[in-house]
């Protein structure tokens, strides 16, 4: 008999995410994912992002399209095709829901733009640091794998921060999609297994000071180095996770954040 006795292919899995699975595939679908824990995390993780796109966007496409973007408008007016054809694409963005990407457009700046890089960063935290078996896809042990893995997907040259002198070991890291495309994910734990996450992703945001931030019970540091932004999260106090972001940072070369990997 073969591991697989019944497909179920990664558009099945979306699909059921996004509810559009057939009625007949829904129960084996559930019954992959219940004995398939690494399809049944990557499951949970998009609906986690799909659940945050919709409490954050939702309102946005019920919104009416601003009278800049109507289309009979702008043809009285007798604006350039180019111009009609813009507006026709964001009005279609509107009108589907999709304009939250649409705003976040190709850099995750913007108004508050960052804000969305850092609540991308902090979900992700909430995500995985609660998982017992699953919580990377490579373990500390493999730390140079790791790192060089991720530097190559990321497109410049990471570290993962050496944080024992405050209780940390590093759990492993993970690649994640981010608002400017791949991501990198460290995570590190302490003796009473309190964890600490680290994402970093590309940004055309300006240079900034470490700064924090604040959902729910988890909290962030968050910093731009030159074309790199990193957010530091944890559920520590303020003063214990300024700690292990100052650490971090520390042990972040500067130098290495404005050029791309050299490999």
């Amino acid at each position: 008999m073969s591991e697989r006795p019944l497909s179920v292919t990664e558009d099945e899995l979306h699909a059921y995410v996004d509810g559009e699975l057939p009625a007949d595939r829904r129960s084996a679908v559930e019954a992959w994912l219940a004995s398939h824990q690494d399809d049944a995390t990557r499951v949970a993780a998009w609906r986690a992002q799909a659940e945050a796109i919709h409490a954050r966007y939702d309102a946005i496409a019920s919104e009416p399209i601003p009278a800049r973007l109507d289309l009979d408008r702008l043809t009285r007016q007798r604006r350039s095709w180019k111009t009609v054809a813009t507006a026709a694409a964001v009005a279609a963005f509107v009108a589907g829901g999709a304009a939250g990407w649409f705003l976040r457009g190709a850099t995750g700046v913007g108004p508050n733009g960052f804000e969305i890089f850092t609540t991308d960063a902090i979900d992700a935290h909430k995500l995985y640091a609660v998982e017992v078996r699953h919580p990377v896809e490579v373990p500390g042990s493999e730390a140079d794998h790791l790192v060089q893995w991720l530097s190559k997907r990321v497109g410049y040259e990471l570290r993962a921060p050496d944080l024992k002198r405050l209780g940390l070991k590093l759990v492993g890291g993970r690649l994640l999609p981010g608002p400017t495309g791949a991501a990198a994910f460290f995570m590190y734990e302490n003796a009473s297994g309190e964890r600490f996450t680290i994402y970093s992703a590309r940004s055309n945001a300006p240079d900034t000071a470490m700064r924090y931030n604040v959902s729910g019970k988890c909290s962030a540091f968050y910093w731009v180095d030159g074309d790199v932004a990193y957010v530091v999260s944890g559920q520590a106090e303020r003063d214990e996770l300024s700690k292990v972001a100052t650490a971090a940072y520390e042990q972040f070369d500067p130098r290495t954040s404005r050029k791309g990997s050299s490999s």
